[in-house]
């Protein structure tokens, strides 16, 4: 049997409710205000929260839906926003003193997305320094002593404590899926640019991704569509089946990947993840790997090789603005940020691009090995097992950040554990296949839970 998070609140399975009259958005709001109350003082998934305009909103979701009116699927679903994507409502403190206090007055156009379809913003969730430096308190809701990984730990924690349904998170190399794994919960990294990203603090032009934390994959997919339907194109690309209902679709074949990110497992974990694998292709999944296909190890020794590629290019881009950061905050701003500047000022124009066609060569071989073998998508683990002990190191992106670098859409299932720790499954496919993919995943999650 895999392993089961208990604690989950799926939206999706609830709002069938609300439209029968058998339950309301207040309801189940006040059900998360009380695993807010049970969880959050040792969790500290929050940096604010807005109780009673929560209530409200919810309120208000619950006269649409008793008027057959709701203003989306989204409607009176609690959600919390990271805290490096502006609201116009609570402050924008990026886990910065140097942001202390900092208010935007606007949402970020994910926020308006999701607002405007009735959504109820409970708080904003922890993350990270900017999304990539020092650690702030929020711990994991499964064992206090271990990281919920980053950089959107706040979102992940709550989700996977059952204290919202849905929490948005960024990613740029790992900060979506890797934190869903540690934390019980399910994650979604879109291809690049099918979102607007205007209100999410920049740091990488070519890496940033909008990312979903939910409780179900209909949860993080039905979240994706709306921002996707609701603010305007991005001017870069269009969420394959946005709007359109999750049916599950087996995969006929699918790429199994090790890299080293194997190696980084314990054998336990190694286990767990074989265990799936197994399972699945007893269910009917041809999976093809490194040693059924010499075209798959050669893919695998060239993501190696881009593996430092990934932190180089987000270096580069990051110049602007946290070298003005730098400058002038100086120590408000936290080591790893100094580090990563002195990374970026050793590193001249031509070896940015070259980075770049790297990644161009990874993206061609990538999609040339999945169609010369008809594969319907990648898998493997969303991390390097279950969440480290400590707080201050948010574990491995060995594993997560090959589909961030090269703007492939990803999910991470939460159907592993070792010593009831979970972590995640990841798939990921193709650039502009989020549907096939969500679909994909969907008919995984309930084969595994059989």
């Amino acid at each position: 049997m895999t392993w089961k998070n208990d604690r989950l609140i799926s939206f999706s399975s609830r709002r069938k409710a609300f439209l029968t009259g058998q339950s309301n958005p207040r309801d189940l709001l006040e059900e998360c205000l009380a695993n807010i109350a049970a969880f959050e003082p040792a969790v500290q998934a929050f940096v604010v929260m807005d109780i009673e305009a929560a209530r409200r909103s919810a309120d208000a979701s619950t006269k649409r839906y008793l008027a057959g009116q709701p203003l989306s699927l989204m409607d009176g679903c609690p959600m919390g926003i990271k805290d490096i994507i502006a609201t116009c409502d609570f402050p924008t403190q990026m886990g910065s003193p140097a942001y202390e206090g900092h208010q935007t007055l606007h949402d970020a156009a994910c926020v308006h997305a999701l607002r405007s379809g009735g959504a109820v913003i409970v708080g904003k969730t922890v993350t990270t320094e900017f999304a990539i430096g020092s650690s702030r308190q929020t711990t994991n809701p499964f064992d206090v002593t271990r990281t919920p990984g980053g950089s959107s730990s706040g979102s992940a924690a709550a989700v996977g404590a059952g204290m919202l349904p849905v929490a948005l998170a960024t990613q740029t190399q790992a900060s979506t899926l890797r934190p869903a794994s540690y934390c019980g919960a399910y994650g979604f990294k879109p291809s690049f640019g099918v979102f607007r990203i205007e209100g999410v603090h920049i740091m990488s032009p070519t890496c940033d991704h909008v990312g979903v934390i939910g409780a179900s994959v209909d949860d993080v997919w039905e979240t994706a569509s709306r921002m996707a339907l609701s603010v305007g194109g991005s001017g870069r690309a269009f969420m394959q089946g946005a709007g359109e209902p999750l049916i599950p679709a087996k995969p006929a074949t699918a790429i199994r990947l090790y890299t080293s990110g194997w190696q980084e497992m314990q054998a336990p974990a190694q286990q767990a993840f074989d265990d799936s694998m197994v399972r699945l292709s007893q269910a009917g999944i041809r999976i093809l790997d490194r040693h059924t296909d010499e075209a798959i190890e050669k893919l695998e020794k060239t993501l190696e090789s881009c593996l430092s590629c990934a932190l180089e290019i987000v270096a580069y881009e990051m110049q602007w603005p946290f070298r003005d950061y730098v400058e002038r905050y100086g120590d408000k701003i936290g080591p790893r940020i100094h580090e990563i500047m002195g990374l970026a000022q050793g590193m001249s124009r031509t070896h940015y691009e070259g980075l770049l066609e790297m990644r161009r060569d990874l993206q061609r071989q990538i999609s040339h090995v999945a169609k010369a073998l008809d594969a319907e998508g990648f898998l493997l683990p969303a991390s390097s097992g279950p969440a480290p002990v400590g707080l201050a190191h948010t574990g491995s992106r060995t594993f997560p950040c090959f589909a961030t670098l090269m703007g492939l859409p990803a999910v991470s299932l939460p159907k592993l554990s070792v010593d009831g720790l979970p972590f995640g499954i990841q798939m990921f496919h193709l650039e502009g296949r989020d549907r096939d993919l969500c679909a994909h995943a969907q008919w995984i999650d309930e084969n595994l839970s059989q």
